[in-house]
């Protein structure tokens, strides 16, 4: 049976340490990083820098970790965290005067994500078919699938024609 941190319930809108299983990393891609208010605890409003996830609630950047995806990322600048992958595990920390504090933290390692492999006859092959009729380059698709020799030769005869 799963159970529920009580933390989920007090601030169900973003992803906190509580939203991680002991014990194990979240791989999560930034859509966006924006500075924006929020309520906070207590129903205190705040102004926070937060990062839109893919597939996942926001998170809150606090200054450890914007250090850390600053040097994960390699830039300082927001914009370019945009499409970048980190990963995210919990910490225990000292803070707010008190000892053994889960915190959420970003892993000080680079994130590889593994591209599909391109398969002919799937709705993607299709899909991609129809985006090169439309201009899109093989450059552009391989920005998105893993493309084999033989894919990527059936590819170039397809942009010929």
């Amino acid at each position: 049976m799963s159970k529920t941190h009580w933390k989920k319930l007090d601030n169900p809108e973003y992803l906190g340490a509580y939203s991680i299983e002991e014990g194990q990393d979240l791989v999560v891609t930034i859509e966006k990083v924006v500075r924006e208010q929020i309520i906070g605890t207590g129903g205190k409003k705040e102004d926070c820098t937060v990062a839109y996830l893919k597939g996942q609630k926001p998170f809150i950047v606090n200054r450890t970790n914007a250090k850390m995806i600053t040097k994960v990322v390699g830039s300082p600048y927001i914009e370019d965290w945009s499409g970048k992958s980190i990963k995210l595990y919990v910490s225990v920390i000292k803070a707010f005067g008190e000892d053994n504090v889960e915190a959420l933290r970003v892993r000080n390692e680079k994130v590889k994500i593994e591209l599909p492999e391109l398969k002919e006859g799937t709705p993607q092959w299709e899909n991609v078919l129809k985006g090169m009729a439309n201009g899109y380059t093989i450059e552009q698709v391989e920005k998105k699938y893993k493309l084999s020799k033989t894919i990527k030769e059936k590819l170039n005869g397809t942009v010929q024609n």
